[in-house]
């Protein structure tokens, strides 16, 4: 069965009013979403070094 990647739900007037993704697609649409909340909501923090992430790491039990 082949289907296509995308197929839109239209009104009376043919205006496109929904959308119907595959799954995969969907997933990946809120993956993407979920990774930009977390920069917007990191966006004020302050960086720090190579050197401080990987003690961090080592601290934690990580690397």
């Amino acid at each position: 069965m082949t289907t296509r990647a995308q197929q839109f739900l239209v009104d009376d007037r043919g205006k496109k009013t929904a959308v119907v993704l595959p799954i995969r697609k969907y997933e990946k649409l809120m993956a993407d979403l979920h990774d930009l909340a977390v920069v917007a909501e990191r966006k004020a923090e302050r960086p720090i070094g190579l050197a401080e992430m990987k003690k961090r790491l080592k601290r934690d039990g990580l690397l």
